[in-house]
């Protein structure tokens, strides 16, 4: 049964209407990164909670969310409207799998996500494992709008201190912006143009992580098979390491 730790938030930045980033001070806990744990608020109809995955990489001293608000939604409203010096619960232990230590070794290693599915990726970047490990790394963020491009400040950071190691490739949708491509993921994959772009093949000697809406994470996965590429499981390692949550 999940223990809950008493948070306290720190700062809530907007990126837009609809996307924002929290940060809880909360007691040191140990995690992986690329896992997840859940955020809880009670309310006079109960506690409401639900899986985030970590920003922050381990060691941080504040634990980070980027976070999609749903309008319908029971939780992410109520955590947009949360001011420093609010009160934010936080489960332990951390949980998921979606962690490099699941990862075979390749040639290279594609980062793929839509829209907050970068934040488990965001915390890999942050170790000294994920760079000890893959002489190259292709981080692919598709989203709607240049808005929606989180964390562009942290990614540029990365770049600037492993330029010749990591590629950083924004794919947005409904939005002209210089240096971004514009189709859909698969797309962009089956005709080569995404590979191209980042100057990396994308074969049987490459690993992929997979992160985000779950349709891109289908309709990906089903196109990099067909290119022989095969999912990544602990009794068959492959190629294809999938988030298995929506978040």
């Amino acid at each position: 049964m999940a223990q809950w730790l008493s948070g306290t938030v720190t700062a809530n930045h907007h990126w837009h209407a609809n996307l924002f980033s929290i940060k809880v001070q909360t007691p040191p806990f140990n995690f992986i990164a690329g896992q997840f744990v859940r955020l809880a608020i009670d309310t006079p109809d109960g506690r409401v909670q639900r899986a985030y995955s970590l920003v922050n990489s381990p060691g941080s001293s504040e634990a980070e969310f980027l976070v999609s608000t749903v309008a319908d939604g029971l939780l992410s409203p109520l955590l947009q409207q949360l001011k420093m010096g609010d009160k934010l619960d936080v489960s332990q232990p951390a949980s998921g799998f979606f962690i490099l230590d699941e990862v075979p070794d390749g040639d290279n290693l594609w980062l793929i996500s839509s829209g907050t599915g970068i934040g488990p990726y965001l915390s890999m970047l942050g170790t000294h494992t994920l760079w000890q490990r893959f002489k190259h790394i292709v981080l692919v963020h598709t989203v709607r709008t240049i808005a929606d491009l989180a964390y562009r400040d942290y990614i540029q950071h990365w770049q600037h201190q492993y330029p010749n190691q990591l590629h950083y490739q924004p794919v947005v949708t409904r939005e002209a912006m210089a240096g971004a491509l514009d189709k859909r993921l698969p797309q962009l994959i089956q005709t080569g143009e995404l590979q191209r772009s980042c100057k990396q093949a994308l074969n049987e000697r490459s690993q992929v992580m997979l992160c985000g809406n779950p349709q891109m994470i289908t309709d990906t996965k089903d196109l990099l098979q067909s290119m022989g590429l095969k999912k990544n499981l602990r009794r068959d390692p492959g190629n294809i390491t999938v988030e298995q949550y929506w978040k």
